[in-house]
Parts: structure tokens; sequence; C-alpha cells
């Protein structure tokens, strides 16, 4: 299996133009909006898979809105690949869902060829100006600013990433015109979309005031109100925008008049004004880097490698539970265990994971025989507390921790073409609508509050400081599972912050260990651990959990745990799909 599976890494347009009946989005987590929301959350219980998965015999796209799943479907349909199906969603995301992801972000892509059978993946995230410096988010007394003052404004923005590494990735893996990807997005721009619930409720729980002047001209008008459920809602800044990039390629946004828009809009921000410069935008590269790929008993799991932690994460929670029978259904033990591998996971993802371009990443951390010693930490019945960070093979010191906090303002897009090609991109502009800067009718990020706030520790500096053209770790974890006979099995992803590891987990065990389809893993109640408190979503019943885990020796915390699983699984004769509930997604295929 370990032999194939190296050998196998290698290297008619439908508008919409009414407004969109979606139903009531559940209640905002107070880390998506930065306040807490007025409404009482609706809860999601696990049903073991009330709703039927979506079903397809050819293709399938799974997103986080009705109108970018239909895009990216009808993409496919045009004799489009995986890749044209996911930019033409994305174009359309960054239109009708811009709290989350668009051209003013960044992104990792996996890529699996069928025909070559090569997972290739794709590195977008958004680099820091060349003049940044490490002390960038420390007050003159030395002491590290509040994480929510840093990011609305200028010095949070990174250069964006995802236009450039779209475009790479359809170099090669494109079969449409890169034009033609972009066709329904102008037009929902032009004419006019539906908001959907869960923007409008955003936009409320936010308020004008959160974001710049233009912006919040566009979303909330003269009256300051803000767009209702349904309200139809145009971005003609947007088309014209998209028209210039589908014409000239990404030049058009990284040379010349956008990109010298960009760079005035975060110099000139009303809120902490910025330092990034035509310059940073013209220097920003795309980088296609080596899959993270390991065995989880007769699987195997492949991820995005750094900067993002999420692969790395994902593949050391899953080692460390290997030699653990974790049950048909989800019990307390089976959460306890998984729970404490994530925690000893993230121990080391704290100390070690940034930019490979500028830190030394350990090898070690997938080693065999150093994920043994780190699962034999594990106490079946009996919670370990807060984990130290392991000394895996090749490192004679770690660095310092660091507990960055990362926001959930992120989506993803799922797609398997009919060729059997897929694609999972998970794609964000950090917190909900980024730094709320508004340009030429996108919003930007706020990428670089995913650094480290403290540089060093003692003189012994962080992994995931703030460094001039260093990207931010991340924790999107887009991820390909493939079964004993090297056949891709499920293709998946989430946003949500550093929780995005916990929810990926969380769905490869239900529907590898539990048997549960890809919408009743996606359905199934959230938790997890992040080397600290057992989260355990809250959610009906959440409390009878939480008295078996503290039994165990955990101090469980019920939280808001606001996913976006979209998920494909492969099966004999079809595909089967799941969307979250959580949000507004949809799956479509033929």
């Amino acid at each position: 299996m370990m032999s194939r599976c190296l050998a196998r890494l290698g290297a008619g347009i439908v508008a919409f133009l009414l407004p969109v009946a979606l139903t009531a989005a559940p209640a905002l987590a107070q880390e998506e909006t930065g306040v807490i929301s007025r409404a009482a959350p609706e809860p999601a219980t696990y049903s073991g898979g009330s709703a039927a998965p979506a079903t397809a015999t050819r293709q399938m796209v799974v997103t986080a809105h009705p109108l970018a799943s239909r895009a990216g479907l009808n993409a496919l349909r045009d004799g489009g690949s995986a890749v044209d199906a996911a930019i033409a969603a994305q174009m359309v995301l960054g239109l009708v869902e811009p709290q989350s992801s668009g051209i003013g972000g960044g992104a990792f892509l996996l890529h699996w060829d069928a025909q070559t059978g090569a997972v290739t993946t794709w590195d977008g995230r958004e680099t820091a100006p060349a003049a940044a410096r490490p002390d960038r988010f420390l007050s003159p007394d030395g002491t590290p600013q509040r994480w929510p003052d840093m990011v609305p404004g200028g010095l949070s923005v990174g250069v964006p990433g995802t236009l450039a590494m779209l475009y790479a990735v359809h170099q090669k893996h494109g079969r449409l015109p890169w034009a033609r990807l972009f066709d329904e997005a102008i037009l929902l721009a032009r004419h006019g979309f539906g908001v959907s619930s869960r923007l409008s409720a955003l936009l409320s729980a936010m308020g004008p005031a959160a974001f710049s002047p233009a912006a919040r001209d566009y979303f909330f008008g003269e009256d300051e109100a803000g767009p209702l459920l349904g309200e139809v809602r145009q971005n003609p800044e947007y088309a014209e925008t998209l028209e210039r990039i589908a014409i000239e390629g990404p030049d058009a946004f990284y040379r010349g008049e956008i990109a010298d828009d960009i760079a005035s809009a975060v110099r000139n921000a009303w809120r902490n004004p910025g330092d990034l410069t035509a310059a940073d935008l013209a220097g920003y590269t795309a980088v296609e880097r080596p899959a993270v790929c390991a065995p989880y008993r007769l699987y195997w799991v492949c991820g995005m490698g750094p900067p993002s932690s999420g692969g790395i994460a994902v593949a050391m929670t899953l080692a460390m539970l290997e030699r653990f029978d974790l049950g048909e259904v989800p019990t307390p033990e089976a959460l306890h265990l998984i729970g404490e591998a994530e925690n000893l996971a993230f121990a080391d993802r704290d100390h070690y994971v940034a930019d490979p371009d500028f830190v030394a990443v350990p090898e070690g951390l997938l080693d065999p025989g150093y994920l043994a010693q780190r699962s034999a930490l594990i106490d079946p019945v009996r919670a370990g507390g807060i984990r130290d960070s392991g000394t895996p093979p090749g490192v004679a010191e770690p660095p310092t921790r660091d507990t960055t906090r990362e926001a959930p303002g992120t989506s993803q897009i799922t797609v398997i073409d009919a060729d059997g090609n897929a694609v999972s991109m998970t794609t964000t502009i950090e917190s909900a609508f980024g730094s709320r800067l508004f340009v030429r009718g996108f919003l930007l990020n706020n990428e670089l509050t995913d650094f480290a706030f403290v540089p060093d520790d003692a003189g012994r500096p962080v992994a995931n400081r703030v460094e001039g053209g260093k990207r931010p770790r991340s924790s999107m974890a887009p991820t390909f599972v493939f079964g004993p006979d090297d056949r891709l099995r499920m293709i998946l992803g989430s946003p949500g912050g550093s929780r995005i590891i916990p929810y990926v987990v969380k769905a490869i065990v239900a529907h590898l260990d539990w048997g549960l389809d890809p919408q009743a893993a996606a359905d199934m109640f959230n938790f997890g651990a992040r080397n600290g408190p057992f989260e355990i979503e809250r959610i009906s019943g959440a409390d009878d959990w939480i008295a078996a885990l503290e039994a165990l020796g955990h101090a469980p915390m019920k939280v808001e745990m606001t996913s976006g699983l979209n998920i494909i699984v492969v099966r004999d004769g079809g595909i089967e799909a799941g969307s979250d509930p959580r949000r507004e997604g949809m799956a479509l295929g033929d």
C-alpha cells in the first residue's frame, strides 16, 4: 500500500436573477462576528443521518452556497474539469458569500488526476508585505495588541493569493477557457442575486460601524439599514473587476490599476493603515508543494502541508488513534481518545509548523516511531490535560509555543468531475468580512492576524512570527482519502479556524470507523480539543456527553462550533455527497 501511494504522489449558463429562497441560517457564533448573536443557538443534534446524502453517477459539486454549486455544475456540464468547476464556484462565492472568501483572500487546493494517479497541492496563501517586521502587532511597551483591534484596517492585509493559485492550476488542469469561468459571477453581479439569511444576519450582527466607508456604502447603503433576506443585490464594480481578470488574466489584478487601488486602500485605511505596496502584489507567486500523506487503518489520507498545519495535524491525530478501537458508533470513550490525540497533535503543531520557506518544519513529526511514542501517552480512561510538545527525530530544541488565534471566515469547495478528477479547496479571507476593507467590489483579507503577535520568548523565535514575504500558518485542511485499492474514496474539507482540524478528523472517523454516509458525517455534532479544554457543540443532549467526559477527567466546554463540511464519497457505481447544515451549502450533480 505504502509503495503504491508514494508512486501515486509523483508529481449553457443558468442565470439566477431573482432572490434565492434559502432556509433560515443557524445562530451566528460569536467567534465569526466579533459580537454576541441576538438569537438563541439552533441545536444541531446527532441523528445518525436523518437527511439522505445527495447522489449522482458522473460528477458532483458541493459548496457553501447554491448559486456557487450551480456555477460549478454548469462548468462541468460544459465539459469542464474539476478545476474549472472550482474556479467558477469561487468567483460566485466572492459575490454571494463575501464574508468568507474571495479574490481578496487566499486558498489551498488539492488536485487528484485520475488518469496519472497524481496528487498535487497548491499554496495560494497570502504573504506579508516586504516591509512587515516581527513586532508588527506589539504595542509601544512591547505587549501584544488585542486581536480584535488588529483585524480591521490595513495592518492585517496580506497579498491575496487565490487568483494566482487558481490561474496556475488552470494552466495545468483546466479544460474550458479561463474567461468562460467568470461568466456566471459577472452575470449575477450585474443583474443581482438574492441576499441569503446568513449574509443578512452577519451584517446585522456586526453593524455598519465595523466596516470601512467603501464597504459600509456597499453593504448598508445610505440609510445604513443593511440588506434583508432575499433582497436583490447588485455589485457592478465586482463585475467590472472580473471582466478585466477574465480577459487579461491575473496580471490585471496583480499589476496596474487594481493593484494600485489595493495598495492605496491598505495604506490609507480608515483604521490601522498598513504598508502593502504595488510591488508586493506584483511579486506574488503561487507555489506547488508536496502533499502530506499518511496511512489510517486500511486507508491513505492526503492533505495540505506547511504553511498549513491542517494536513500534518490531521495525519498525526489519525496515526495516534490507529491502535485504538473506536467502536462502531460514537461513544464518550471514543470522543475521549480523539480529543487526547488532537491535544498531542496541537502541542506539536503550535511549536513547529510555519511557512517552510522560513522555518525548517521537522519531517519527523510524521515518523511512525515518534507517533507511536506520542500515542503511548494516551490513557484510554483518563484525560492527560494540557500537553507539552514532543521532540521528533532531527530536532534538538523546539521553538516556543504559538497560540495564535484563527477566525473561521472561510469556505470549502469540493468537486469530482466525470473523469474522476477531484478538487478539495479551502478558501478564506480569515475572519468574517476579512479586514472590512472593500476595493473594486471585493473585500480584502485580514490574514496577517494568523501570525504570532508575540515574536519570541526569552530570545527564542516563534516559528510563526511575522516576517516580510512570509505566509502565516493556517489550519485549513482540504483532504483526500484513498481506499485499500488506491482508489479515491473521500473528498472533504471545512471552514472553522483552528477547529478545522477537529472537524475534518470527526468527518473521517465518522465515515471510516462509524460507517456514516457523507451527509450524516456532516450533520453529526462537532467536538474536539486543541490542547485545551475538550469542546463539544452546543446541542440538545450535550450535557449527557459532558457528564460522561467529566468522568474521564475532562473539563468540557459547550461552545458554538460552526463547521462547514462539504464532503463527497465515491462508491462503486455512484457518488454521494453531504453539505453541512450549519451553513447554506448545497450538493449538485449529474
